[in-house]
């Protein structure tokens, strides 16, 4: 049973200092922390057995990761404990009132120096929460958490409400650890004060999962989010604070009557998985870069809202908002990001490459399955990868060991919307193609399926 397991956790703050851009929301806001209103941290389980194999799982508070970061962190983490790399999971929240490791261009720059603190940050966590493990007996639930979250990109589209849960006690049943994975953007609190540092509602979920169970320490493994949000009535408003109590109270019936984790072993792996894109057109680039360069020149903003900033970000009506409410200002900005992306384009648009190749990751432990990927997945995506796996105890983690923005599903990219057509600009990828996603599900059950039964 499960009583064979070793486990082990540990903390780091990495709360930047003022100077550090936060990230997403706009275009050139150079948006940085005036306050404080919870500090970003990172947080480590390690786990071994007997029979074989360690894990090690870091929930950081960060908006993006990126495989540099990943990559150095892995290597800090590998000098000191020998946990394989490809049994390292390095998982962000993407809170958007929190710094990013992956490239948004415009949209918060990447400060090389905070990074690497927070890499070593995450890294000395790791190494501790190896150090400090003992005897654990694990189990494994989940529940539902219905009626909160919506799907923004379509209507009555479809959403993953699971919330799934390890519970990690000691040898006597004390509380050691519990990790929370569930699927929706940060949004509760970033409008409320853009400029607070915040590991918004994944932050107050822990605080109260440790305030309730007394010896806990709690992770958050962001999921399958791409497409998917609390209800905007919750967003900015008194209200904000009920996504991480509903959330909470979900989190505690998947721990409460979560089973033993039956099997043995743990056992990782990753893989590289193809993912088919299209190169932009010399139209469509043509394009953005006229309009971008008649729009600074002139300042003119008329239909504004049919060029450049038609998917420029997800509510593009409510961008001059961010700006103090100036449609000048916000079409200012846009208009600069389409110059500067199509500089950033232009020279590799015809001799790169027409794939991106990305790492999939699994990690056994016993009967449990986690699957991890570097994109915002849409939730058909994930859904089927649900589906279509033989075991209920399944995570699914987005957000992971690198970064590649939105992998939208057909549906979006025949729309055009901002996930199929603006994330790869800010990303610096070429755009999905319909076959992208259904690559990266069987990418994804492939590297499951190759981690092994217990």
């Amino acid at each position: 049973m499960s009583g064979g397991f070793l486990a082990g956790v540990a903390r780091r703050i990495i709360t930047p200092p003022p100077e550090v851009e936060l990230a997403g929301l706009g275009y050139y806001l150079q948006r940085t922390g005036e306050s404080v209103r919870d500090d970003l941290t990172a947080t480590a389980l390690a786990l071994d057995s007997p029979d074989g194999g360690a894990a090690l799982f870091l929930a950081l508070d960060l908006m993006y990761n990126d495989e540099t970061f990943t990559r150095q962190t892995r290597e800090m983490i590998h000098r000191e404990t020998d946990i394989p790399h490809n049994c390292i999971c390095v998982n962000f929240s993407h809170s958007h009132n929190a710094p990013t490791a992956g490239l948004i261009l415009g949209g918060g720059e990447q400060n090389p120096a905070y990074l690497d603190r927070a890499a070593r940050l995450a890294a000395d966590a790791g190494i501790e929460a190896w150090k400090k493990r003992r005897s654990a007996k694990l189990k494994v639930g989940s529940s539902l958490l219905d009626g909160m979250i919506f799907n923004r990109t379509r209507p009555d589209g479809r959403v993953d409400p699971r919330v799934s849960v390890l519970r990690i006690d000691g040898r006597e049943g004390e509380p050691l650890a519990i990790a929370v994975n569930f699927h929706s953007h940060c949004t509760a609190y970033m409008e409320a004060d853009l400029r607070a540092i915040s590991r918004d509602w994944p932050g107050d979920l822990v605080d109260s999962l440790e305030k309730t169970i007394p010896g806990v320490m709690a992770l958050y493994l962001q999921g399958n989010c791409g497409d998917v949000n609390f209800l905007r009535e919750y967003n900015g408003t008194s209200r904000r604070s009920e996504p991480a109590r509903a959330l909470t109270q979900a989190s505690l019936a998947a721990y409460n009557s979560a089973l033993p984790l039956e099997g043995a072993g743990i056992s990782g792996l990753t893989r590289r998985v193809t993912l088919p894109t299209r190169r932009w057109t010399r139209e469509e680039i043509s394009r953005e870069r006229e309009e971008g360069l008649y729009r600074q020149k002139s300042g003119d903003t008329t239909g504004w809202l049919q060029g450049v900033a038609k998917v420029c970000v997800g509510q593009p009506e409510r961008l001059p908002l961010r700006y103090g409410g100036s449609v000048e200002k916000a079409v200012a900005a846009v208009a600069r990001f389409a110059v500067e992306w199509t500089d950033l384009i232009l020279p590799s648009s015809e001799s790169r490459a027409e794939v991106l190749n990305i790492e999939a990751q699994a990690i056994r432990i016993g009967n449990t399955w986690f699957a991890a990927h570097p994109s915002e997945l849409f939730t058909t995506l994930g859904l089927e990868i649900r589906h279509r796996w033989h075991s209920d105890n399944l995570f699914l983690l987005g957000f992971s060991n690198g970064s590649i923005g939105y992998l939208p599903d057909d549906y979006d990219i025949a729309r055009g919307s901002y996930a199929a057509l603006q994330s790869p600009k800010f990303t610096g990828q070429f755009p999905f193609t319909p076959a992208a996603g259904p690559a990266m599900v069987e990418g994804l059950l492939d590297v499951l399926s190759s981690s092994g039964d217990p």
